[in-house]
């Protein structure tokens, strides 16, 4: 392309730059006098022509031409801020720190980054024009929950990059690294599903609610689902919910399999998705026969998922589990590691699967994780059919039990004959 017609477009992405973000704020600005304004379109325009023309000056006369502009269109925007303070007492800075943005942007297209340059003011104007749902959000926002959003990029984007990346202590089998990146996956996951239960509510039934909170734990979610037994005319649609949200189990598993180790997901996916089907189906049925019941919104009885408490625990079980599973392996061979499978699976799913599925990286045969994985995922199922009996009653034990054994034996059915 010749160099004339490079240098056009780069002053045409600048100059268009700065109308993309001048329209987004003279819209905003529109219904006040164009003479109260700081900046309107035009403005923009220029200065984002303006931060193009900079640029170039700076190829041919040096950076200190550059800084001489970018300081005079600083001095400009510093006036009119002090002048709109003084007209109309507002302290806002948006307009005149979006003026400085648009110089910058301009410059950018100068410096041949023109796709970067107009991304960059698609992005400044979509920011801009988010002003009232980004205020309405920190409204509505709780103390609990802006802590738990910091402390979840401080546990991922702080801590985990320092870490050592490497085994200790017997058959090497605590690696700091690895078991806080598993502690980040499955904080990361219960604060997504926390922020789609706040997001949606409860008002769309409570199949939402239980699919959302089994996300974050099913077997929480089983506890508080199977109190709720009293009144005759919820239990078909309490029998829905509790299958519903136990069959999360089955592609969160497989979820976290897929992240750790996706040589394992081939194997897995029959039996777990089989038992997982089941399982929706039941619960697609006894919804379909709730559809005459009375359907009372519950509260998600889900608090912050995210506390630095329970992450640390959560990262000590998964060391010791880790550790459990190779002196297992060591004495006991596979019976060993299935015994560490079905009593881990008893309180905590996630962690065996995590460690079963690093553990089949390194040394462990895939064969054994998967028979482990599956028998964690079994003894998990089985303590939730138990909570249902002796919380829910004998009512709706009848009802969720026997698809819970149809979907588990099929599930087994599976991963012994493949």
């Amino acid at each position: 392309m010749p160099a004339s017609l490079e240098l056009v477009l780069d002053l045409a992405t600048a100059l268009a730059a700065g109308l993309l973000i001048g329209a987004e704020r003279g819209w905003r600005a529109r219904a006040s006098d164009d003479t109260h304004l700081v900046a309107g379109i035009r403005t923009f325009g220029l200065v984002g022509l303006l931060g193009g023309l900079a640029a170039l000056l700076g190829q041919q006369f040096g950076m200190a031409s550059w800084i001489a502009v970018l300081v005079v269109v600083g001095l400009l925007a510093l006036a009119g801020y002090l002048g709109e303070v003084k007209r109309s007492g507002d302290l806002g800075l948006t307009s005149e720190i979006a003026l400085l943005v648009t110089f910058l942007l301009g410059s950018l297209a100068l410096a041949h980054e023109r796709s970067l340059a107009a991304g960059g003011a698609v992005v400044v104007a979509l920011l801009l024009s988010l002003k009232e749902p980004l205020h309405s959000g920190l409204r509505r926002l709780s103390e609990a929950e802006l802590s738990g959003a910091l402390k979840l990029l401080f546990i991922s984007l702080v801590l985990l990059p320092v870490l050592p990346n490497q085994g200790y202590g017997p058959w090497q089998a605590f690696n700091p690294y690895a078991v806080w990146w598993m502690v980040v996956l499955i904080a990361a996951i219960g604060f997504a599903a926390y922020v789609a239960i706040r997001v949606i509510g409860t008002r769309h039934g409570m199949l939402v609610t239980a699919l959302l909170g089994g996300i974050v734990s099913s077997t929480a979610m089983t506890m508080t689902l199977s109190r709720l037994h009293t009144g005759r005319q919820m239990r078909a649609l309490l029998a829905s919910a509790l299958l519903a949200t136990s069959a999360l189990m089955f592609p969160r598993v497989l979820l976290e399999v897929g992240l750790i180790n996706p040589e394992l997901l081939p194997s897995l996916l029959l039996p777990l998705g089989l038992a997982g089907l089941v399982y929706a189906a039941g619960a697609l049925v006894f919804y379909r026969i709730a559809d005459g019941e009375l359907r009372e919104a519950i509260e998600p009885p889900l608090k912050n998922p995210f506390e630095l408490g329970p992450a640390l625990r959560f990262a000590a079980l998964l060391a010791v589990i880790l550790l459990l599973i190779e002196a297992a392996r060591a004495w006991f061979g596979h019976a060993g590691v299935w015994g560490v499978a079905i009593l881990s699976g008893l309180t905590d799913v996630d962690a065996i699967t995590l460690s079963l599925a690093r553990s089949a990286k390194a040394d462990m045969a895939a064969e054994l994780a998967i028979q482990g994985i599956y028998l964690a995922a079994f003894s998990n199922s089985l303590v939730k059919a138990g909570l249902i009996a002796l919380i829910g009653g004998r009512e709706l034990a009848l009802r969720t039990l026997p698809v819970m054994g149809a979907g588990l034996l099929l599930g087994l059915a599976a991963l012994l004959l493949v």
